[in-house]
C-alpha cells in the first residue's frame, strides 16, 4: 500500500489518530526532561502530564475523519462525541481517581510507618489530566490532524 491509497481513507484516520499518541508520548517525555531537568522512561509508558496523549488521539482521530467525511457527517458527529467523553474521563473522573490514590498513600504511610509492602503497594497517582494538559493535547491533536492529511495529499498516486 502507498501514501496514495491511504489519503482520504479509513486508514488515514486510524494511522493519525495512534500516531498522535505515539508522538504526544514523546513529546510528554522531553517536556518533563525540561521542565523538572530528568529523565524518567516510564513516561513513554504511564498516563497523566502534559500533553494528553488521549486528548491529542481523540482530537487527532476526530478531526481527520472530519476532514475526510465533512464536519456535517454522522461519522464526524461520532467520532467528536466518542472524543469529548475521553477528554471528560481524562481531565474528570480518572483525575479525581488520582487525588485519592495520593490521599489513601498518604493515609497508608501514616498507618504501617513507610512499609507499603504490607498494604499491597503504593496505589499510581499519576492517572489524569489538568484540563490544561487535556487542552494542549488537543490543540496538539487538531494540528496534527491537519499536518498529516496536507502531508498525505502531496504524496497522491493517481
Amino acid at each position: 500500500m502507498n501514501l496514495g491509497q491511504i489519503y482520504n481513507s479509513g486508514y488515514e484516520a486510524l494511522f493519525t489518530g495512534i500516531s498522535a499518541v505515539a508522538l504526544a508520548q514523546i513529546t510528554k517525555f522531553f517536556v518533563h526532561l525540561v521542565w523538572k531537568r530528568k529523565v524518567d522512561l516510564r513516561l513513554f509508558t504511564t498516563t497523566g502530564g502534559m500533553p494528553s496523549s488521549h486528548a491529542a488521539g481523540v482530537m487527532g482521530l476526530s478531526t481527520t475523519v472530519g476532514l475526510i467525511c465533512g464536519w456535517n457527517s454522522i461519522e464526524f458527529a461520532m467520532a467528536f462525541g466518542y472524543a469529548l467523553v475521553v477528554m471528560y474521563d481524562a481531565a474528570g473522573v480518572r483525575r479525581a481517581a488520582g487525588k485519592q490514590a495520593a490521599c489513601l498513600n498518604r493515609i497508608i504511610m501514616d498507618i504501617y510507618k513507610q512499609e507499603l509492602k504490607e498494604a499491597g503497594g503504593k496505589l499510581k497517582e499519576l492517572l489524569g489530566h489538568t484540563p490544561m494538559q487535556v487542552l494542549v493535547g488537543a490543540i496538539f491533536g487538531v494540528v496534527y490532524a491537519y499536518y498529516m492529511h496536507y502531508f498525505f495529499s502531496l504524496h497522491l498516486v493517481y
